[in-house]
């Protein structure tokens, strides 16, 4: 049986082996992705790839909750982080509130917020109350309508510095882990090497600590379009709707079911 990981394994694991972490919305894939993966990430990202939205704006509480209990019912052997939805941690009593609700109606063993320096006192007062935080700096998905879309950062020397400091703000406000999104590379990994927790990146090159990719563009389920730092492993639409078209076939003619399809 795979052993869980922890806060602090994923901490030692700065500088060793790269740390896999893949989104999960359901039971089901979880119990697919366990065996191969250390982290799942219960996204806000279900609201575009599961929902059907067009952005991860109006995903609610009770949406993360629901698929989180969802997520550790199918893994319960893997480190599951519940994504912190737009909107429930603008201040400090409602974020430790929200998060309360995460840590009492769900096994997630942690919450992620994105945001820096501007996040770094909530992130303390979360973590001075008992909540694990994994931060989110670099593109902010929450942010991209006041940003104007989405925004690769770290193109600047400001930008670059600003991000090691924003890293270096949630690592001091007892976040035990971050992840990265949208940074040019040896940025990137200027920001990994200038804190002391794992850094994990989406878009931002392989120098930092671990990699963690959306599972409906990973497989290939998501046909709309395929962001730059997405690699397919497999072609998923493409199985699925032939597996869809045999069997509807089949139906049609009566091939299925068959006797041995039959009680």
């Amino acid at each position: 049986m795979k052993k869980k990981m922890t806060i602090s394994s994923i901490k030692k694991s700065k500088g060793l082996a790269p740390l896999v972490m893949i989104t999960a919305y359901d039971a089901l894939f979880a119990s697919l992705f366990e065996e191969s993966c250390d982290m799942i990430l219960v996204g806000d990202s279900l609201n575009m790839s599961f929902a059907g939205k067009a952005d991860t704006l109006s995903a609610t509480m009770d949406q993360m909750i629901y698929h989180t209990n969802a997520v550790c019912n199918g893994a319960k052997n893997s480190f599951v982080v519940c994504d912190m939805p737009f909107g429930t941690y603008t201040n400090q009593v409602d974020a430790l509130e929200n998060a309360i609700r995460v840590f009492q109606e769900t096994d997630a063993d942690c919450v992620k917020i994105e945001g820096g320096e501007s996040k770094a006192e909530i992130v303390k007062h979360l973590t001075s109350n008992g909540i694990a935080v994994c931060g989110h700096i670099g593109l902010l998905p929450q942010s991209y309508r006041s940003e104007g879309g989405y925004k690769v950062k770290g193109k600047t020397s400001d930008e670059a510095l600003s991000l090691i400091e924003d890293a270096r703000a949630i690592e001091d406000a007892g976040a035990f882990c971050l992840v990265i999104e949208g940074v040019i590379a040896e940025v990137a990994q200027e920001v990994a090497q200038s804190v002391d927790i794992p850094v994990i990146g989406i878009g931002a090159g392989n120098q930092v600590d671990g990699q963690v990719l959306v599972f409906s563009d990973m497989l290939g389920l998501f046909e709309e379009f395929t962001p730059k730092f997405v690699k397919k492993y497999l072609d998923g639409a493409a199985l699925v709707k032939d597996a869809v078209k045999s069997y509807a076939g089949e139906v049609k003619v009566r091939d299925f079911p068959q006797s041995e399809h039959t009680y």
